[in-house]
């Protein structure tokens, strides 16, 4: 079972998935920094001085200044602005790799169109694949 195990852990499949797994992970920190550092400040300071990250709903009497002070105080809140602030990074995450996987296709050759002709073994002529008869030496396919 260790031999096993082994072989399937060494498999280009799931070495390619555990690279993966650790580059979208590091790739998820850079997001959440360009989100919450580089994006939101200036939408923002458009919409007037918000700061997306302190945008909450109070949903307890106990009055509270912040969300980190809520969590805190164990004060149940509804944090809209993370939900804001995770709903940016997905959005930039989809897009990049939207970016990612259209590119790859361009990158790869077209199929191959369909077969839609053969070869009439008698005669040597090409004739349609659904064709029971060759219109050219009347010999019958098979």
């Amino acid at each position: 079972m260790l031999e096993e195990f082994k072989k399937f852990a060494v498999k280009g499949n799931v070495l390619d998935l555990a690279v993966a797994v650790v580059l979208g992970a590091a790739f998820g920190k850079i997001v959440t920094s360009f989100v919450a550092d580089i994006i939101t400040p200036p939408i923002g300071k458009l919409l007037g001085n918000i700061d997306f990250a302190s945008l909450f709903i109070n949903l307890s009497a106990t009055p509270v200044r912040s969300v980190a002070e809520a969590k805190a105080a164990g004060v149940p809140v509804i944090a809209y602005g993370l939900f804001l602030n995770a709903v940016f990074d997905f959005l930039i995450v989809a897009f990049a790799l939207f970016l990612v996987v259209r590119q790859i296709n361009r990158l790869m050759p077209a199929p191959p169109p369909p077969v839609t002709t053969k070869e009439c073994p008698r005669c040597c002529t090409m004739i349609p694949i659904k064709a029971t008869r060759c219109p050219n030496c009347t010999s019958e396919q098979g």
